[in-house]
């Protein structure tokens, strides 16, 4: 094992099989979102929950933060603090993600009350982020997967996709909560 190579971390898992795995979790998922958002109404009743927008953008905005400290880290050559900055990104993504689903279960989907310009503005970049983070998930978990196992080769392959997606969601998450916020749709 070369000094760049770091030891494989789940090398008895197959790509196929962990690929099946990515593929259901990522279905999971946009299923529970599109029902919560979709299907299922909400009560409307934000007051227990009110709070949970800001924290949910706080994740994101801790989120985004971590991933450029993680990319800088990295092009500096410092691997240890690159692998910690990448997993505490993900952790603050998954703490966003659980959050998201916990409020949207209670109180359903958030309509933005502008209108003209703006409004067109805003259901374009929520358009992108929710698109985009369909696709962050399972670039994301296979960017991890590819790192735990030694295959740095192609987990920079697939981080050249995966980080700017990544970060794009993290940082239009903050900007969809400013624009409900100042438009008075959150609290």
């Amino acid at each position: 094992m070369s000094a760049h190579t770091p030891p494989a971390v789940l090398p008895g898992v197959s790509d196929k099989g962990f690929f099946v795995a990515v593929g259901v979790v990522s279905a999971a998922a946009l299923s529970l979102l599109a029902y919560l958002l979709l299907l299922r109404t909400g009560d409307r009743d934000a007051g227990r929950l009110a709070f949970m927008p800001m924290v949910n953008a706080a994740f994101n905005a801790t989120s985004a933060t971590l991933i450029v400290l993680g990319y800088v880290s990295i092009k500096r050559k410092r691997r240890e603090a690159h692998k910690r900055f990448m997993i505490a990104a993900f952790a603050a993504s998954t703490l966003f993600l659980v959050g998201y689903l916990v409020y949207h279960s209670v109180h359903g989907e958030t309509t933005y009350p502008g209108s003209g310009p703006i409004r067109t503005f805003y259901r374009t970049m929520l358009a992108s982020h929710v698109i985009l983070s369909a696709v962050a998930l399972p670039l994301t978990l296979v960017a991890f997967f590819f790192a735990f196992r030694g295959s740095l080769a192609k987990h920079r392959k697939v981080v050249k996709f995966a980080l700017p997606i990544w970060l794009y969601v993290s940082v239009t998450g903050v900007a969809i909560y400013a624009m409900l916020r100042a438009a008075g749709a959150v609290q």
